[in-house]
């Protein structure tokens, strides 16, 4: 009895002592763990505080980088402009490309985009503003918004006076009013206070710094502002309305479009020497084109109303005797074009168009029906067909 009574109070006071260890274990365990979370809520703290000073800092920063821009946006405003105007407010716009157009010359040029599927223009970018990355995923849209500048108008040296003294037309010539006039802003005439288009194109490729475009309605050389993709769940307005004198026949359309038996071969004559350069792969496609740019009546508003004056036009389609085209057009884009001769029966005048470099002869009688004669090369476009996109530099793409 006594040796199982010695055993027990051995074993209690071993349990004693496992309970005393273990509490001062844990004693000290909560001693170092308050330690440590009270250096780790000061060097948040301390963290925060820093962080608190950088988010300040930045933003001081940013008012103060907000206020220069507002001080140096009221010095640009408020410096000299040209002798005799009055103070205006500017903002600098530069190009960020430029449009290499199928459309030569602003003869054939069509009135509307989408009107010519088959036309095509290479939009090149200045690598210099716009780096490569700018286009990445623009591809994956099937059309874009294209701002550009009507850097062929006529009465540019508008844009250096005043508003109240450029004299801007408020009314316009409409073709299909038959040259009725109209507000400026009721059309889409290129002559307007501020010279910007707006127009909407197929994406067909986008390669490096160059994007093809087809249905342009843009000339060659046409200065880019900005490009922006069609999204078509907020770009397309339904329920839309136009004015009546809109709706009533398509006076634009020709009525055919036929070619003389010399065609093809002066065509392919041509072909031989400079359709290497063509964005378009053989001549049919190039036929083509011209069929669906002839499929309306290209001629100016003049030359329907007065198709029989003496009126003298150089090769390049512009006018030595003609009233001025800011009354004659409507259109995004002017539409001179030239005839050779000016005899009494109107199946023998001699109009003609470039496209490409291509100089095409065609007639029109009094019921549209379009014959095209013959191409031949322009001289005065072959030199700017050099180092230009052609279709080889997007085959692969359109394949």
């Amino acid at each position: 009895m006594a040796m199982a009574s010695d055993s027990n109070g051995v074993s209690a006071y071993l349990a004693l002592a496992m309970a005393a260890l273990f509490a001062s274990t844990t004693a000290f365990s909560v001693i170092q763990w308050k330690k440590k979370s009270k250096l780790l809520e000061t060097k948040i703290r301390g963290l925060q505080k820093s962080l608190n000073a950088s988010m300040e800092n930045c933003a001081g920063e940013r008012q103060g980088r907000i206020r220069a821009q507002q001080a140096l946006r009221k010095t640009l405003s408020n410096q000299p402009k040209l002798e005799n105007s009055d103070q205006l407010t500017s903002y600098p716009m530069t190009p960020i490309g430029t449009i290499q157009s199928c459309f030569s010359t602003r003869n054939g040029t069509p009135r509307q985009p989408l009107l010519v599927p088959l036309a095509r223009a290479c939009l090149v970018f200045d690598s210099s503003i716009v780096p490569p990355a700018s286009l990445v995923g623009l591809g994956g849209y099937s059309h874009c918004w294209i701002i550009y500048v009507f850097h062929l108008n006529t009465n540019m040296e508008k844009l250096w006076k005043h508003p109240s003294k450029a004299r801007f037309k408020a009314k316009v010539r409409v073709p299909r009013l038959k040259g009725g006039k109209m507000g400026v802003f009721a059309t889409r005439s290129p002559h307007r206070p501020c010279p910007i288009g707006l127009t909407v194109a197929k994406i067909e490729a986008v390669q490096e710094h160059m994007m093809l475009l087809s249905g342009a309605d843009l000339v060659d050389g046409t200065p880019v502002l900005d490009v922006k993709p069609y999204l078509p769940f907020c770009d397309s307005v339904q329920n839309t309305s136009i004015p009546e004198w809109l709706m009533g026949e398509n006076l634009l359309v020709a009525s055919s479009v036929s070619f003389a038996e010399c065609f093809n071969s002066t065509l392919s004559d041509c072909w031989e020497k400079v359709g290497e350069n063509s964005l378009y792969a053989s001549p049919d496609e190039f036929q083509n084109l011209i069929r669906q740019v002839l499929s309306w009546d290209i001629r100016s508003l003049a030359q329907r109303n007065r198709p029989h004056n003496a009126i003298m036009r150089t090769e390049n389609g512009e006018s030595l005797d003609s009233p001025s085209d800011s009354e004659d057009h409507n259109d995004d884009t002017a539409h001179n074009h030239g005839i050779e001769q000016a005899p009494l029966s109107s199946e023998d005048v001699l109009y003609f168009l470039i496209l490409e470099g291509f100089k095409i002869s065609y007639r029109i009688d009094t019921n549209g029906n379009v014959t095209v004669e013959k191409v031949s090369l322009s001289r005065a476009i072959s030199k700017s067909n050099q180092n230009r996109s052609n279709y080889l530099t997007w085959r692969d793409k359109l394949s």
